[in-house]
């Protein structure tokens, strides 16, 4: 008996040398160093003011392990809905893929040189109901090919959006909307 808290500590020590040693594919930058919120901001709020920290200054955005939360509302400390934005604008085509999670229910967004992408828990909270490979309150990914003004769009390889119309230019962002939602392993090639 004296060897089950080793037994456990071994079992979970994969899990976390694979959150530390993550890289993106080749081509790919990461937009999240997996540590804190640097590259990331609120509109409203200096470029770098985040860049070292691991909490966004109202807390409903967070870095830790390797995971980018996205955390429930408290009226308290801030609007109901945030979007905190990469510095960087994305004026040519690209290719953006991250993995989410989110809780029952939850609701969030991905925005794409400023229009929204639904990132939520589709299959409760729409409006994806009918993805067949979703998978709930785990780990799903999307990946967003962009040319020219449209993306096309899809969760674990099923279609979400043909032709999502965007503008010219603009930078990748994150809405904090209602519950928890967490991503990681955001990249991007250009």
């Amino acid at each position: 008996m004296k060897s089950l808290p080793l037994l456990i500590a071994t079992l979970f020590l994969p899990l976390t040398v694979l959150a530390d040693d993550w890289l993106p594919e080749a081509g790919f930058v990461s937009l999240f160093n997996g540590k804190d919120l640097t590259g990331w901001h609120y509109q409203d709020e200096p470029a770098s003011i985040l860049d070292g920290k691991t909490e966004a200054t109202d807390g409903r955005y967070s870095a830790r392990d390797g995971i980018f939360t996205v955390h429930p509302h408290d009226p308290a400390r801030g609007p109901r809905l945030r979007q905190l934005w990469t510095v960087q604008q994305f004026p040519h085509d690209f290719i953006l893929r991250l993995e989410f999670r989110a809780a029952y229910n939850a609701d969030s967004g991905i925005f794409l040189r400023k229009p929204q992408l639904q990132c939520r828990d589709y299959l409760v909270a729409g409006p994806y109901k009918t993805l067949k490979k979703y998978k709930a309150q785990d780990w799903n990914e999307i990946e967003v090919v962009v040319k020219g003004n449209l993306a096309h769009c899809t969760c674990n390889g099923e279609l979400l959006e043909e032709a999502f119309k965007l503008p010219d230019n603009g930078p990748i962002g994150l809405e904090a909307d209602r519950d928890q939602v967490e991503y990681r392993h955001i990249r991007i090639q250009e």
